[in-house]
């Protein structure tokens, strides 16, 4: 796995997109945090970028990252390897590579203007974004055989998390708005990576209260040690999950 995972990192921090994702990440962080004399405002405007660009990067690369390596996946396979192992190397190999870009590119910028507690949250959401929208674009690979069907899948995922799932949370509070649902949609934001890595970052910039009860619910579920554990469990099982379905697909398709 180690020869296997090496080979992938080094192939990516080579790879001409990843370096222009870096070094555009690092520009937009550094000229947002210039621009403003409130470091605070800097991160509001960082937050859009880590909430939909970091995502919708690293689903699409990645996607079409694993259908641009099918001939080396191939040859791997006709080697004594594991399936497994494989998979597992790729998966191990694009989280390495796509997380230390997002470091370079935003969180060092936010470590050097923003160093607190909402610095270091907003960077460990996008990193464990970043880690969970590449295991969706394994399970997007893993589904679709063409290429073109599965960057469409890809895209539609990033997609739906991005804007329809909120879409349809709110239809769904407007339309039962004379029922106490705070409770519910503090689920709900489970089914959602995003929503979580927004709520977190949102409630450690204390500006919850601008989502009147809804943001005091919020505050007292999340608010707490407890709240961030299950929020981070949360993400792991969103990264996990959709990694374990690939690889289940993966073992059984007939390359």
């Amino acid at each position: 796995m180690k020869k296997i995972l090496k080979y992938v990192i080094v192939d990516i921090v080579q790879n001409k997109i990843v370096l222009i994702y870096t070094f555009l990440l690092l520009v937009i962080s550094l000229s947002v945090f210039s621009l403003e004399n409130n470091s605070a405002k800097g991160m509001l405007s960082l937050l859009n970028i880590v909430l939909i660009i970091v995502p919708l990067i690293c689903a699409v690369f990645s996607t079409i990252y694993i259908y641009n390596s099918g001939e080396f996946i191939v040859l791997l396979v006709s080697q004594p390897l594991k399936r497994r192992t494989i998979w597992l190397s790729i998966f191990y190999g694009l989280a390495a590579s796509l997380s230390l870009a997002f470091f370079i590119g935003a969180g060092i910028p936010i470590l050097l203007y923003h160093a607190d507690a909402t610095g270091i949250m907003m960077i460990a959401m996008g990193l464990c974004l970043t880690v969970v929208f590449v295991s969706i674009a394994m399970l997007a690979a893993g589904l679709a055989r063409d290429k073109a069907k599965g960057i469409g899948l890809s895209i539609m995922l990033w997609l739906y998390f991005s804007l329809i799932f909120d879409a349809l949370a709110l239809f769904f509070l407007f339309q039962f708005q004379d029922y106490p649902l705070e409770k519910i949609m503090t689920l709900m934001s489970f089914l959602n990576p995003i929503d979580l890595g927004r709520i977190q970052i949102l409630l450690q910039m204390d500006i919850s209260a601008l989502m009147g009860y809804t943001g005091a619910v919020f505050r007292e579920f999340f608010g707490n040690s407890l709240g961030i554990s299950l929020s981070f469990l949360g993400l792991l099982a969103w990264a996990a999950t959709p990694l374990l379905i690939s690889l289940r697909r993966f073992k059984r398709r007939d390359l």
